[in-house]
């Protein structure tokens, strides 16, 4: 079982990078849209025409939504049982 936790770890701490990738492509592509935009300001992008406005934007926003929401079912449903945290 110890293997087994290990290998989802760094199954999460893979997440935790392409996350952290991806907020910074987010960013990065936010910036050029509005350059004094902030990394709070990504969060809740509906305040921003520019944004709101931008396929692209969304879509990269999309993809780091994504990654978000499969790191989260993988902690619920694998990691949380193995490691006895049934709540």
């Amino acid at each position: 079982m110890a293997n087994e936790l290990e290998i989802l770890a760094q199954v999460d701490r893979l997440f935790d990078e392409l996350i952290a990738q991806q907020r910074g492509k987010v960013l990065e592509l936010g910036r050029r849209l509005v350059p004094a935009l902030s990394s709070e300001d990504v969060l809740n992008p509906d305040g921003y025409p520019e944004l709101a406005d931008s396929g692209p934007f969304n879509y990269e926003d999309g993809c780091l939504a994504g990654l978000v929401a499969g790191q989260m079912a993988v902690r619920a449903r694998v990691l949380a049982p193995l490691r006895g945290d049934d709540r």
